[in-house]
């Protein structure tokens, strides 16, 4: 069904009055980090060119990035599989399990570092100090977004017949749920896999309460020293998480996908 001319006329609206709101801090971060300060002439990319010779940013981004893939990792190969093993085998305990998940929300930041701090500080002293062991923090409070994800997802895909189809071929449930179900679902783990890149860059409290450098507090440090190189730090990453969001395949491109992998 077409849209009248007013019709357009109001969605041209709309998505210019989005794009301005969500373009506008954008472009007014990389407006700072180029304007220029003192004695400098013009503009600049004096802040830009410093992301890579600061030692504290090279190291706090690998660091972000090194919990971003584990925790990635944990999600594909631990959430994921469990999350399809109780649609499929144990559907009395979705409820429980999404009560489970769901606690994280219900949880201040602040009373987790509490409660978790006397571990890790067992932990940097017997086993590791890098900041990769916040892994486990962080896939935990992820449970709630990635759970909602992944429930929608399978919610939209008749699961039982497919595993009874599966199951009928001669595979195994290992086979059923990887080669499977799982492609079936490729958007809402997509989905799961942006949040957690998203939350593992934007999270603060817990890796600065227990003292780890990680991107955040970098920036935050950064911030009291040069607000320029702070800024452009964080629109960095911002734009990579967003060259992330428009990576994950639109429903279009995922029935693409999964014509050809049924061919």
């Amino acid at each position: 069904m077409k849209l009248s001319i007013p019709g357009r006329i109001f969605r041209a609206f709309i998505i210019f009055v989005t794009g301005l709101y969500l373009l506008g801090p954008l472009y007014g971060m990389l407006d700072f980090s180029t304007k220029p300060l003192g004695l400098e002439g013009g503009r600049t990319l004096r802040a830009w060119t410093a992301i890579g010779k600061n030692p504290d940013v090279a190291s706090s981004l690998i660091a972000s990035f090194s919990i971003a893939i584990v925790v990635m990792l944990l999600i594909f190969l631990l959430v994921v599989p469990t999350v399809i093993w109780v649609h499929l085998k144990l559907p009395a305990f979705r409820r429980p399990m999404e009560l489970i998940c769901l606690l994280p929300l219900a949880i201040p930041g602040i009373v987790i570092v509490v409660g978790i701090a006397p571990l890790y500080r067992w932990i940097s002293i017997n086993v590791t100090e890098s900041p990769v062991s916040l892994s486990g923090v962080y896939a935990m409070l992820i449970l709630p977004y990635t759970y909602r994800s992944l429930s929608a997802a399978l919610d939209l895909v008749d699961v039982a017949t497919l595993a009874e189809a599966a199951r009928t071929l001669g595979a195994s449930t290992m086979r059923t749920i990887f080669g499977v179900v799982m492609p079936t679902i490729r958007s809402g783990i997509m989905s799961g896999v942006v949040i957690s890149l998203a939350l593992v860059l934007g999270e603060f409290t817990i890796s600065a309460l227990l003292a780890f450098d990680t991107l955040q507090v970098v920036i935050y440090l950064l911030g009291r020293q040069d607000g320029k190189i702070a800024v452009a730090v964080a629109l960095s990453a911002l734009l990579f998480v967003f060259a992330i969001l428009f990576a994950i395949p639109t429903t279009k491109r995922q029935r693409v996908i999964l014509d050809a992998d049924v061919a």
